[in-house]
């Protein structure tokens, strides 16, 4: 894929800056940002992002939700999910409503962007 464009949605405004600049350096530079579950819903529906990056823990709607309310208006979305450690139980139920993968954060830079490479 040439240039895919890419939906970071995390509450942490340095959380999707660690993210943008990891990606771009990997040069994955068309990105799109989220702070909450609204907004990434509605990001996503407007713009049809090539895949998103979905934090689990966010303010208001869930990640979980918001990948449920994805995959309700798109069951093609590419979503990798972003958790902290001691989420499993919450990554489990996110593969099985569709999930591709996930990201444990802290992350490290090269497997945030082999995850991303492998899933586009």
């Amino acid at each position: 894929m040439a240039n895919p464009l890419i939906l970071i949605a995390d509450d942490a405004a340095f959380m999707r800056k660690m993210v943008k600049v990891a990606l771009g350096e990997a040069g994955i530079t068309t990105i799109i940002e989220a702070s909450n579950g609204d907004q990434a819903v509605e990001l996503y529906k407007k713009e049809h992002p090539d895949l998103v990056l979905l934090d689990i823990t966010m303010q208001g709607k869930s990640g979980l939700e918001v990948l449920k309310e994805i995959m309700a208006f798109d069951d093609a979305a590419k979503v990798i999910m972003c958790s902290a450690i001691g989420q499993e139980q919450i990554v489990m139920e996110a593969i099985q409503s569709g999930a591709l993968d996930y990201i444990i954060k802290p992350f490290q830079k090269d497997k945030l962007v082999e995850t991303v490479q492998n899933i586009l």
